[in-house]
Order: structure tokens, then sequence, then C-alpha cells
């Protein structure tokens, strides 16, 4: 059996894995979300050259909440990109999309670890369906 050659890379995304899979589902966290399509595109650092174009449906019940996707770049150490708290804001704006971008913090290889940053680029759209809000459990007090 062969076994795994640890690195700052593999311990950062070990890390993270368990990060993810440790979070509950989207549908626990967001009881209303009824679908989730993500678009993203990843950009060299300048902003001009697309290195991939991805569109996916997420299954709410399945994706997990902490929800975040890798940084294109192979040797990148301490980066990648986390959605999470965007997402987290737009269905508390109970808003249909959002988007924005994201610049990975992260390391460019292992060899530039605090002196030079990966710097890709992500720029990602979110389309959200939401259903009825979940009743309100017995004695839980109803905003004003």
């Amino acid at each position: 059996m062969r076994h795994q050659k640890f690195t700052p890379r593999a311990d950062y995304r070990l890390a993270e894995a368990q990060r993810t899979q440790a979070s509950v589902s989207l549908a626990e966290k967001f009881q209303e979300l009824k679908s989730l399509t993500v678009e993203f595109g990843h950009f060299s650092p300048e902003g001009v050259t697309r290195n991939s174009q991805i569109k996916y449906t997420v299954n709410p019940e399945f994706a997990k909440s902490v929800f975040r996707l890798d940084c294109p770049n192979s040797e990148c150490i301490g980066g990648d990109y986390d959605l999470s708290e965007a997402l987290a804001q737009t269905v508390a704006a109970r808003e249909s999309t959002a988007s924005g971008e994201m610049c990975c913090q992260g390391w460019l290889s292992k060899t530039t670890i605090d002196r030079v940053h990966c710097h890709n680029i992500l720029r990602y759209k979110l389309s959200l369906e939401y259903g009825v809000r979940a009743a309100k459990a017995p004695g839980e007090l109803q905003a004003a």
C-alpha cells in the first residue's frame, strides 16, 4: 500500500475537507433554499485570461454548508475560495441571484510561501430558488 506524502498543500486540503464534511447540509442550514445553481470561472491574476468556466446545480440535501471551491493552481498552498458567507448573506436577504469576484490569498507554490501570493481570480454567480419558509416551532418568537 502506498502512503500519501504530506505536504503543506495536502495538509491544508485535508483540513478543509474535514471542515467541509463536518458542516451541516445546505438544506439543514437554509431550510427555505430549494435549489442552487452555481456558475464560476477561474481567471489569471490579471483577470483577463479565463482558465475554466463551470455551471452546475447543487443538491441542497447533500451539499455542505461550508461551500468552497479549490483554486485551479495545482501548486497553490492555503488558498482556495470560500463562498459560504456570500451564500449565507444571499439567503438571509432572500435574493434570487448574487455574483462576485474573489482573489485567492494562498501562496503561489511551496517555494514562495510567505513571499508570493497566488492571486488567481474566481468570478461567480449564484442562482437560488426558495420554497415556503419553515413554520416556527411552538413557543418560538416571531420577529416584529
